[in-house]
């Protein structure tokens, strides 16, 4: 029987669906099932590719003298991204996603159990149901490339491993590097994956299949031993010791506010204390819970928001190509944009400064960063070289004349800003786009003086450039639609989620802080100890707490945004007046180790970091704890849910969807709520107009209840559309 011969369907057959997974016979007599799912950039995992998988080893048995198997992509970058999440968005209760869950580990069970050899080639992302099905394989390889990554971050959507991934992984690489792994949902990269065991062999892209090919040659093989810091902590002492430490690490960085992390716990514990089938029957019924939970409900929705963030424009009109990206100012934020655009955008970037310094400067950040992934073995000194000859610099404007945009980085003074849009309009292209990174000054200002004010926008980017996703894009009135979208583009390749906002005073992101840093200010003034305020809302789920980030941003960067807020927008923004005591004592944050908090000398050990008693005195305070941590923090989420609906119903933001996406990548609103309008739809307007109200009385009218809050209250609405039962 020939290859083609054993792989027709029968005479007669019914045509069927095309499959995902295609098989070939080789002329060795190893079958090789790639995977392509059609129309996709990337493969994921449905539902209904159960079934094709079943057939495709069916088919695969039937071929007289298999050797084995290879599972290889058929896309040019990606092994499978993970299952695709928009299944679980489709069931309506905890059993639904058990079933689901149950499906998934059945099927990959047909794959762990099959009768030869079956090795998993991986090229590209191997996420979550990808890395999942890679586990079923009997052999895992890998290629060396940048692009391949494995990993399970299922924890990152509220969800843990439902297709085995949490009983098959710590028999792998150990129990503490696979709660390390599945708690974290860190992505491993190919070295790292073959020094912990997580595949056999990492190879150059152009042997992977060769590879894969003499892995099956080789037959069954004995399952490599675990090295003997696993095995020691797999005895009864070493497990008890290592999930007490997790477990106890695992509480410090969640406060209880993401069930998932502790499911993942007590399902992996139960698998290897209890065996493989009351391990599998735990996973299932905890996807079941978990996919159940409003913590990853609210995670799903950033997901997808900033999934389909990715895709738009911003505006109607097509982007413009951009070839070359200029920018100036050589200071922090003026690296830091550079570093992304060649690093990560791959554009030729032109800074200019005042002087030299201030381009050794920028051209440091860049090259501090790419030295770091060289250390870590994740970009090749060659590829370090070829990265920061992308980046140059000048003094002047030479080379600005290729430019297709350039980016402003300089200090927040409006005539300052205003000479740079002269000056770009000088020395620039008449189609150069000119884009602010202003925090606070009117776009429109910024533009009043432009010969081609069409041109001009604002783009605004949080510090650390390099680590933030989230720009905020802000057109003036005259802005046009193209400079819009393709300022969005750019923003996009440098791999920001950018959402288009309002040019209004403090655009969104500073404006719903500032409410909230204000009042975290008064209740210090109140009396209660810094440490306690942070602690309030940290515990609530902020990464670190508004007194911390205060000292983070600058003290004397968050009283130049206040009077501007409080001249377009009222007195509710105004900071107390104790706090001018602080910026006369000198007194920055971080920056110059004088602010809320003493700082070791490296400025680095936040564990070193200790309360700076002699603030109290200088703002007349004694500190004593009176409110409770749960109070601390109403006090100030309220302020920020309350000015987050103000934006919506001035149109500063397009959307909550934007609103939720602005406030989680621009601040660290807590994900596990979804952002400030998810949060309001889970609490209820009535509630939160009752909160505020009650707030209201006690502290005064900066807590009144907006208008749009009050009419959604009465009239019993929400920020989302309910989902609707589809049965």
């Amino acid at each position: 029987m020939s290859m083609n011969n054993a792989l027709q369907p029968q005479a007669g057959a019914e045509p069927a669906v095309p499959s995902v997974f295609q098989l070939t016979l080789r002329p060795d007599n190893i079958g090789v099932i790639t995977i392509d799912v059609p129309d996709e950039k990337v493969n994921t995992l449905k539902a209904e590719f159960a079934e094709q998988i079943g057939q495709v080893l069916q088919q695969a048995q039937r071929l007289p003298g298999l050797l084995g198997l290879i599972i290889i992509s058929g896309k040019p970058d990606s092994f499978i991204a993970g299952a695709d999440i928009s299944m679980i968005a489709n069931c309506r209760s905890a059993k639904q996603a058990t079933a689901l869950a149950r499906q998934g580990q059945t099927t990959l069970a047909s794959l762990s159990g099959f009768s030869v050899p079956i090795v998993a080639a991986i090229h590209g992302a191997c996420l979550g149901g990808g890395l999942e099905l890679a586990l079923a394989c009997h052999h895992r390889v890998c290629s060396l490339s940048d692009k391949t990554v494995l990993g399970l971050p299922e924890v990152q959507l509220g969800l843990l491993p439902g297709s085995g991934g949490t009983q098959r992984l710590p028999r792998l690489i150990g129990a503490s590097k696979a709660l390390d792994m599945i708690l974290t949902g860190k992505q491993i990269r190919a070295r790292q994956a073959l020094k912990m065991g997580l595949v056999d062999e990492a190879v150059p892209l152009s042997i992977l299949l060769d590879t894969a090919v003499a892995r099956v040659q080789k037959g069954w093989r004995a399952k490599p031993r675990l090295p003997w810091q696993e095995r020691l902590l797999n005895g009864p002492l070493g497990k008890a010791l290592l999930f007490s430490i997790v477990r106890k690490k695992t509480l410090e960085k969640t406060h209880g506010n993401y069930p998932a992390a502790e499911k993942i716990i007590d399902v992996v514990r139960k698998g290897l204390d209890e065996g493989s089938a009351s391990g599998y029957e735990a996973e299932a019924l905890a996807f079941g819970e978990l996919a159940m939970t409003p913590q990853s409900a609210a995670l799903r929705s950033l997901f997808f928001a900033s999934t389909a963030l990715k895709k738009e424009r911003g505006a109607s009109a097509k982007p413009r190509d951009i070839a070359r990206v200029g920018i100036l100012g050589g200071g922090l934020m003026g690296g830091g944009i550079a570093c992304v655009t060649a690093t990560r955008a791959g554009l030729p970037v032109r800074i200019k400064d005042i002087n030299h310094q201030g381009i050794s400067h920028a051209l440091k950040y860049s090259w501090d960063t790419l030295d770091k992934r060289v250390r870590r073995k994740r970009l090749s000194a060659t590829e370090r070289g070829r990265q920061m000859m992308l980046i140059s610099g000048t003094t002047d404007y030479s080379g600005f004349e290729r430019v297709d945009l350039v980016i402003e980085a300089v200090f927040e003074d409006l005539a300052l800003k205003q000479k740079m849009v002269a000056e770009v309009e000088q020395y620039a292209s008449p189609q150069t786009i000119f884009a602010s990174n202003t925090s606070s000054l009117p776009i429109g200002q910024i533009a009043e003086k432009a010969q081609r004010p069409e041109q001009v926008i604002g783009l605004h980017y949080f510090s650390p450039v390099d680590k933030m996703p989230l720009v905020e894009v802000i057109p003036h009135a005259g802005t046009s639609a193209e400079t819009i979208s393709t300022t969005v583009a750019l923003a996009q390749k440098q791999g920001k989620t950018a959402i288009v906002v309002a040019d209004k005073a403090g655009f969104y992101v500073n404006r719903i802080l500032a409410p909230y840093m204000n009042e975290a200010a008064r209740c210090l003034l109140e009396g209660e100890p810094i440490e306690h305020i942070d602690k309030a809302l940290v515990e609530f789920g902020f990464p670190v707490g508004p007194i911390t980030l205060l000292d983070e941003v600058g003290i004397d960067i968050g009283t130049k945004i206040m009077p501007i807020l409080v001249k377009e927008l009222g007195p509710r923004f105004a900071s107390p007046d104790a706090f001018d005591a602080l910026l006369k004592d000198g007194r920055k944050g971080r920056k110059n180790g004088r602010g809320f908090y003493l700082y070791a000398a490296t400025g680095k050990n936040d564990k070193q970091k200790k309360v700076d008693t002699s603030v109290y005195t200088l703002l007349g305070v004694i500190p004593n704890t009176t409110l409770k941590s749960s109070a601390v923090a109403e006090r100030c989420v309220m302020m920020m849910l309350n000015e987050a609906v103000r934006c919506l119903d001035e149109g500063v933001i397009r959307s909550p969807r934007d609103g939720d996406i602005g406030a989680v990548f621009g601040i660290g609103f807590p994900p596990f709520l979804g952002g400030p309008f998810r949060y309001l739809d889970r609490l209820g307007a009535t509630q939160a107009v009752a909160q505020l109200s009650l707030l209201q009385q006690q502290y005064g009218e900066r807590f009144a209840p907006c208008e749009r809050l009050q009419q959604m209250a009465e009239q019993q609405e929400l920020f989302y559309p309910p989902i609707v039962d589809k049965e």
